[in-house]
């Protein structure tokens, strides 16, 4: 079956733009240490997706580093959104940054596909490209191009495709695999008998398979969704803000989730509906890569509310929010219960993302984080607390693995590292016996072995034990951002063991051993 003629809005660098931040300078944001999205000028200076931080950085030594925030990219979006009702009401979000509709109805309206695609590029108030073609994955990357539009005339959309190189697919393990056997664009692939894809490469091959040929990535549900799927709720009273909106929204997504499960069902379309007082109504089309979790479909009622209310003044609701729905638009079978090769249950991660949701409900938006490692040499900085929101506890992430963040970090502590951190350090004395502060040189020796130690004013204790010094001298190539220090490691008489540094001839305790 040939694949729904598409059409994609993608606002570039959204991100970016979403962070109030002009796409003129050096910026990445950043996830798990790993770069997800670069502006024009830090990709000219050799910035580029997937890097991790520090090379980025070494590209780029002006570069603006921002953090991965999925609800404010979405709270942002709302307004392309809106402007595009006036086309269709049926706009799918795939990501904030990225919509997509069929076009049939629409391009009959206005008189084609060329027609319609310069009414939207006059309604969205952002620089936008626009791509159209058989098939949401083709039309996304007609969108990728660097023209403002790109129209793939009907049945045209397999010699379009044929000679995108691989990395198209964004499935990097396949793609090497299949580079390695000689396999570098998307007509090669397509051009494999699929019975010999699908048993050397799984599912996974059978989808890259179907991409690459044009076709839809899966055979298309014709059944409609089973109308007893669909949750609601009344809120009595009306809520004007978004924390108990979304606090009833995460029942609403367990209660989905629920009903799902028991079918063997996923999600991996949903309409999400809010209602106010005075009648007025916000639904939208959210659709996800894989199966919609509980937590996923929550977040994305959250971020639609926060984006109405929170939106500009002629699309905010007059009156607070009344009634809540979900409604699943495409159900597949669910990929059942996984156990791993030790009995281990992958389905923990959803376990653990429900429970973070229900902590989430009783204490507010941005009340929960998780650490996550960050390549560093500072104690301060290696572990970063990051918003829930922002990752998937169901996938599995680099920052949740200290070997997969580890670097050669000249100067960092040895393992153990310290209990406590002080943010910011606080500051401390080094004597030796004679009194006198103790220096280190630009060479990293010493003037003198440490003796004495005093924290913030207090009582001097005496130095057991020390190691070091660690010479740190990082951003030298920043004038601005250029700092140079040396750390110590002290046990003092009393067994208490600090992390002391010396930085423009002054001492503080960066941390302490518990």
């Amino acid at each position: 079956m040939a694949a729904v003629r598409t059409l994609v809005v993608r606002c570039s660098d959204w991100p970016i733009v979403a962070a109030g931040h002009d796409r003129s300078e050096a910026v990445a944001v950043v996830h798990a240490n790993r770069v997800l999205a670069t502006s024009p000028a830090a990709r000219a200076a050799g910035v580029a997706r997937r890097q991790r931080r520090r090379e980025a950085q070494s590209h780029c030594p002006a570069l603006v580093v921002l953090d991965h925030d999925p609800a404010r990219d979405a709270r942002a979006f709302e307004p392309i959104v809106a402007a595009l009702d006036a086309i269709t009401p049926r706009v799918e979000i795939t990501v904030p940054g990225q919509v997509a509709f069929p076009t049939r109805g629409p391009s009959r309206f206005f008189g084609g596909d060329d027609a319609l695609v310069e009414r939207i590029l006059g309604l969205v108030p952002v620089p936008c490209r626009v791509g159209v073609a058989d098939g949401p994955f083709a039309a996304a990357l007609a969108a990728r191009t660097g023209e403002p539009c790109r129209v793939v005339a009907p049945g045209a959309t397999p010699a379009f495709l044929a000679e995108l190189p691989l990395a198209a697919l964004e499935q990097p393990d396949l793609v090497d695999v299949l580079t390695r056997l000689g396999i570098r664009t998307l007509g090669a692939l397509a051009a494999l008998p699929a019975p010999d894809v699908l048993a050397r490469f799984g599912i996974a091959g059978q989808r890259a398979w179907r991409l690459a040929g044009g076709l839809d990535e899966h055979p298309p549900a014709t059944a409609p969704p089973p109308p007893d799927l669909t949750v609601s709720a009344e809120l009595d009273p009306p809520a004007d803000t978004v924390a108990p909106a979304a606090f009833v929204a995460r029942g609403l997504a367990e209660e989905l989730h629920r009903r799902l499960w028991a079918r063997g069902s996923a999600c991996t379309r949903v309409v999400i509906g809010a209602e106010t007082d005075h009648g007025e109504r916000l639904e939208r089309v959210w659709r996800a890569e894989g199966a919609l979790t509980a937590a996923a479909m929550a977040d994305r009622l959250r971020w639609q509310l926060d984006g109405w209310i929170g939106g500009p003044a002629r699309h905010r609701p007059t009156a607070g929010i009344s009634r809540l729905w979900l409604a699943p638009d495409e159900v597949v079978p669910a990929g059942g219960r996984q156990l791993g090769f030790w009995g281990t249950d992958v389905a923990t991660g959803d376990r653990a993302a429900r429970a973070v949701a229900r902590v989430r409900g009783l204490l507010g938006d941005g009340a929960v984080a998780i650490p996550e490692w960050r390549g560093s040499r500072d104690p301060a900085t290696a572990i970063a607390l990051v918003d829930v929101e922002a990752v998937d506890l169901t996938a599995d992430r680099a920052g949740a693995h200290r070997d997969r963040v580890a670097g050669p970090w000249p100067g960092r502590l040895p393992t153990p590292s310290p209990a406590r951190v002080h943010v910011p350090p606080v500051p401390a004395e080094v004597v030796d016996e004679q009194g006198r502060r103790v220096q280190v040189s630009g060479r990293g020796a010493l003037s003198a072995a440490p003796h004495r130690l005093s924290v913030d004013g207090g009582t001097w204790r005496e130095v057991a034990a020390w190691a070091g010094p660690w010479l740190l001298d990082e951003r030298w190539w920043d004038a601005a951002r250029h700092r140079r220090r040396a750390r110590l490691q002290l046990l003092a008489a009393d067994g208490q063991g600090r992390v002391v540094t010396i930085e423009a001839g002054a001492w503080a305790v960066e941390a302490t051993y518990d």
